[in-house]
């Protein structure tokens, strides 16, 4: 019997961190594939600014979340970043949700 709550207690811890790594979001191996490097020059767009660009984020996260989201939700109250990161991949797998769109609906619900 105490060899089972051991066993138990191992099992439970290691469970518990594993979902405090997928909260955190994991590190690198979650960013985008185009992203660039930290120490790389930012990119310089002639035609749009960074507030046009965020303004069509923002248009496109709302889009994605009405196509595949309110179709089953109405939208959220806000939730802190992390946690609200932790909701939208669990319902990507549940969804089968693109990662594109995930990325998007999840910048639209943080904003």
């Amino acid at each position: 019997m105490k060899k089972f709550r051991i066993t138990a207690a191992l099992l439970a811890s290691a469970l518990l961190l594993s979902l405090a790594a997928f909260a955190s979001g994991g590190g690198a191996k979650d960013a985008p594939k185009d992203a660039a490097p930290k120490d790389a020059p930012a990119a310089t767009t002639t035609n749009a600014t960074p507030s046009a660009q965020d303004e069509t984020f923002h248009l496109e996260g709302e889009k994605r979340f009405r196509s595949n989201c309110a179709r089953c939700h109405a939208a959220p109250p806000k939730f802190p970043p992390r946690m609200m990161a932790t909701i939208v991949r669990h319902m990507r797998v549940r969804a089968m949700i693109t990662d594109q769109d995930m990325r998007l609906i999840l910048r639209y619900m943080t904003e």
